[in-house]
């Protein structure tokens, strides 16, 4: 029962919507009515306010460590370990993709996603992020970087934990990273495929 309020909590910081909260802030569209449709800090910074993505990213990030910092430090106070944590990784990465407070219909999990290595293991975040940003300079495509960063991740993950239950979580969430950008590797395949800091005004 324990495990499942665990499970639950990480759950709803996870559905926090941070893009259409920073939208708000600075009076700009909602974030799923225009450019890739997708309420992650990417498409906010199509409106042309980037303090708004960055609003929105550093929430979306924050949200993910959260949800691991509680975890390790209330979980063995309940006779519980990795399983807690692991369980409220997976959790918090998909309550950001599947957001109850949005009908389920969310971001893709990249942000949320690093915010969780971060709290797993700061130098593990570290190294998701430093891939990021190495395939986002040389090739300027957020979706590409975020593929790369999502495979390599459990690798990462491997070395740090070995074939534990936080490196299967790991793994879970880079499949779905990967599945959720379906459509993002059909437009890299295809040449139409929106590069870093391109403007699409809202529809």
């Amino acid at each position: 029962m324990t495990l499942l309020a665990f499970i639950f909590f990480a759950y709803l910081i996870g559905s926090i919507p941070f893009a259409l909260i920073s939208s708000w802030i600075f009076k700009l569209p909602d974030p799923r009515t225009y450019g890739s449709k997708n309420p992650g800090a990417t498409n906010v910074l199509r409106s042309g306010k980037k303090v708004a993505a960055v609003l929105t990213l550093i929430g979306d990030a924050g949200k993910g460590w959260l949800a691991i910092v509680l975890a390790y430090s209330f979980a063995p106070s309940w006779n519980m370990g990795d399983d807690a944590v692991a369980a409220a990784a997976l959790a918090v990465f998909l309550g950001h993709v599947f957001p109850i407070f949005l009908h389920f219909h969310g971001g893709k999990g990249v942000a949320t996603a690093v915010g969780v290595l971060l709290g797993l293991n700061p130098i593990l975040g570290l190294l998701a992020i430093a891939t990021w940003i190495a395939v986002a300079v040389i090739s300027r495509y957020s979706s590409l970087s975020a593929l790369i960063a999502a495979t390599l991740a459990p690798v990462y993950a491997y070395f740090f934990f070995g074939f534990a239950l936080n490196t299967l979580a790991v793994l879970l969430m880079a499949c779905m990273l990967i599945w959720r950008h379906q459509a993002n590797i059909t437009n890299l395949i295809t040449g139409k495929e929106s590069r870093i800091g391109q403007k699409k005004p809202p529809a």
